[in-house]
């Protein structure tokens, strides 16, 4: 038989399907650009990186106003943008070495192809595949390429990717393949056809890859904030510079107060800590040996309250043998081993079950004159050769039944005792209706219990995780695995054959733990009904199966050792295929997302009094009492520095959502407090004249007391490192107001006068704060709906 590629295609030349392309075939069509495109890589390049993190709008108004800073000659009040260049220049460096990581992580979790050149099977990557390529295709394989079948024992392919049509569609010996599809049973020999942006459902396939995309609900909410201060910041920005021209018409002053209130509005470490926090949190889960392939989804990860689990591959290790064989009728074991291996070996599948029965038994080399593929739907194979036709599958979609009571019994017995069993029959053909069935034996599965699945299970436990376990195994096999695991309420089990198609979903997951012979569309309902229950679920899982549950999951976990379709929508990779490493996991979630949620309110408290003031300050006869440089160093000590020291902390609480409700209870009370402060020293100011100097130095010094105050509430519950830092912060502080004063253009705070006026108010700034955090905060912000 010879291989042709289709009239108008890359490549005329007749390729032999038992040698494949040559070598010097792939240099050629390398060489003419008939080879595939490489992976796009999961994370941006350095250079959108840089761009990202350099080309904001709040950098452009930072470097605005520098360069009206810069008109004043009033150079110290460009300090500001010495911290912003600082901030994101550490943004950008670890986000990069993040990326590093991550890229050198990835190469281990892409799978290659295996291609047959020159009469070999070779192993190469997917960027290697060349038009006229020989590709071989086993269950669970994802279609790299568009192809057509050159030869095939009978396989299934699911084209909903393409078509959104999830039932699964026979292929025979010159049909199509289109990329972005999985084979959900079978193999196949796979002639490519298109490579790279050719391919028909080149988008349509990176779109299945990536799944969904998985949204994170802080970054959104920080982007709400972002674009509404978007809105609000230059016009104000504009009409206090104009007011303050009007007023007294001196340039310098007027440049100089609106910058500090332009730049007081901005939270420009709160968009820059977020980013980085999910990088450094993801290049340290790479360390850890789990690949994240969307940053958003170690967010969704630490909202999780539900875990659905696949037995194989996560409470179990996936690795299969057979325990022992029952013969039936007159056959004796070696001949139901025989008969079992028949089947395996003529469909030459490659799968856990298929390996545990070629290793006990040869290939028996009875050439198939037809076969049935495996299929999640069917729950059988089978082969039909010259004497016969044979199959395994599970006994109740097999015989249902009419399975022997003496068999029915063997079965219930094995799968109480964690044994997996499938039955070896014949019929007279493979059809549907399966006549002429007879039972030849039972084959008893072992599966090898993960040694820190209790462990694991123990850990969600105890976090507030709930578990399901979602298999396409017996219920009672399921079950009893489970309690192995020490899984809660293990018992509380259900045979999912046992349902109808119009059952009340979310009434199953409620009553349920354990659900067996469950179907891969039964498998993303269970999912559906969770999620409209209000759980965040994670499915974890390594089949094909899995596919559509994994997509319809708030978060997708797959392992590596698993189907590649499995792998390609997932939004983590276990590398060692170990779900244990999901402790780590959830961990590095929560404590990223529940440190960024506690700091944000420091951030936050300067951009709401800044909007607050200068909104007042427009109705005012004085100026804005804050320059660019006072408030430079109370912005880094006070705010910047403790809250990425405070993102390395540990906590590991549930993330329960509500993060503007959280963050506004703390912030405003703060920004409400300065607000009544600094109307109170420039009412000072106004009336008894105090210098503008010493009445800007007052207003920053009880902006920082506050912050402190926040900063207080922020870093409970406390330890020695937080205690240190807290300590080390004062003293900072209290070097820059009384030491190091005129280096920041601040007034003398040494003098009696002025003691008498910002020393009561330092005292009275506590009992302020805890009344309006008490009162404002817990009584009235927390009762408002913030989405």
């Amino acid at each position: 038989m010879e291989v042709r590629l289709k009239e108008g295609e890359q490549m005329s030349e007749s390729i032999d399907p038992q040698t494949g392309l040559t070598a010097a075939q792939v240099a050629h069509q390398a060489a003419t650009g008939a080879k595939n495109t490489p992976l796009k890589p999961l994370t941006a390049s350095v250079k959108t990186i840089i761009a990202q993190n350099t080309l904001t709008l709040f950098n452009f108004v930072n470097l605005a106003l520098g360069v009206l800073i810069f008109t004043t000659g009033s150079y110290k009040n460009l300090l500001f943008l010495g911290v912003a260049i600082v901030n994101t220049a550490i943004g950008t460096f670890q986000e990069i070495r993040a990326k590093h990581k991550l890229d050198a992580m990835s190469i281990l979790a892409e799978s290659p192809v295996t291609v047959r050149r020159d009469g070999q099977e070779q192993a190469i990557s997917q960027a290697e595949l060349v038009v006229g390529d020989l590709l071989l295709l086993h269950r669970g394989d994802q279609v790299p390429v568009d192809g057509m079948i050159a030869a095939t024992s009978g396989i299934e392919a699911d084209e909903s990717p393409l078509t959104g049509e999830s039932d699964p569609i026979t292929k025979t010996v010159g049909a199509q393949l289109l990329s972005g599809s999985f084979i959900v049973a079978g193999n196949a020999l796979m002639q490519v056809t298109a490579v790279g942006d050719a391919t028909f459902a080149a988008k349509l396939a990176l779109e299945a890859k990536q799944g969904q995309d998985t949204q994170s609900q802080l970054l959104t909410t920080i982007n709400r904030i972002i674009k509404i201060l978007t809105y609000v910041l230059i016009p104000l920005g504009i009409a206090l510079f104009t007011v303050s021209m009007v007023r007294r018409g001196a340039y310098d002053r007027a440049v100089l107060s609106t910058s500090a209130a332009v730049i007081g509005m901005i939270p420009e470490g709160l968009v820059l800590l977020t980013n980085v926090a999910l990088a450094v949190s993801a290049r340290n889960l790479a360390s850890k040996r789990v690949l994240v392939r969307a940053l958003p989804a170690i967010e969704a990860l630490a909202r999780v309250d539900t875990i659905c689990l696949d037995k194989t591959g996560t409470i179990t290790s996936g690795r299969l043998q057979l325990d022992h064989v029952q013969a039936y009728d007159h056959y004796d074991d070696a001949a139901v081993t025989q008969a079992a291996a028949a089947v395996v070996y003529a469909l030459n599948d490659d799968n856990e079950t298929a390996m545990a029965i070629k290793h006990a038994a040869s290939d028996p080399h009875k050439k198939p004159v037809a076969t049935v593929p495996f299929s999640s739907a069917r729950k059988w194979s089978g082969a039909t050769f010259s004497d016969r036709s044979l199959l395994i599958g599970a006994p109740e979609f097999v015989f249902g039944p009419s399975l022997p009571q003496t068999a029915q019994a063997q079965v219930q017995a094995a799968a109480e005792s964690g044994l997996r069993v499938l039955v070896v029959a014949k019929a007279q053909a493979l059809t549907p209706e399966l006549p002429g069935l007879v039972l030849i034996g039972l084959l008893f599965i072992a599966d090898e219990l993960r040694p820190t699945a209790a462990d694991t299970m123990r850990f969600f436990t105890t976090q507030g995780v709930d578990l399901k376990v979602i298999s396409g195994d017996n219920p009672v096999t399921v079950t009893n695995v489970a309690k192995q695991a020490q899984l809660p309420h293990a018992d509380a089990n259900i045979d999912m054959t046992t349902v109808a198609d119009d059952a009340d979903y979310q009434q199953l997951v409620t009553t349920h733990t354990v659900f067996g012979r469950v179907t891969p569309a039964q498998k993303k309902r269970l999912i559906a009904a969770l999620q409209t229950a209000g759980h965040t679920v994670a499915m974890t899982g390594d089949g094909v199966n899995d596919v559509l549950a994994l997509r319809q999951s708030d978060c997708a976990i797959a392992m590596a050792s698993g189907a590649e379709a499995a792998k390609s929508i997932a939004d983590f990779v276990l590398l060692d295929s170990n779900f244990a490493a999901m402790n780590g996991v959830l961990n590095e979630g929560r404590r990223v997302i529940n440190n960024i949620e506690r700091v944000a309110s420091m951030y936050l408290v300067k951009t709401i009094f800044s909007v607050i003031l200068t909104a007042i300050f427009l109705f005012l006869p004085l100026d804005y009492p804050i320059t660019p440089i006072n408030l430079t160093p109370v912005s880094a000590i006070a705010v910047a520095i403790p809250s990425f020291l405070l993102t390395l902390e540990p906590n590991f609480d549930r993330v329960i959502g509500q993060f503007m409700q959280k963050v506004m209870t703390i912030a405003a009370p703060g920004a409400i407090a300065i607000v009544l402060y600094t109307l109170i020293l420039t009412w000072g100011e106004y009336t008894f004249h105090w210098s503008f100097n010493a009445t800007s130095t007052m207003v920053v010094l009880m902006i920082a007391i506050i912050e402190l105050h926040v900063l207080f509430i922020v870093a409970r519950p406390f330890n020695r490192y937080k205690a240190a830092m807290l300590i080390t912060l004062v003293i900072a502080l209290f070097g820059t107001f009384f030491v190091a004063g005129k280096v920041f253009s601040l007034a003398n705070l040494w003098r009696l006068d002025r003691f008498i006026v910002y020393g009561p108010l330092i005292a009275s700034s506590l009992p302020v704060y805890v009344f309006l955090q008490e009162f404002l905060g817990k009584r009235v912000l927390s009762k408002i709906n913030w989405r």
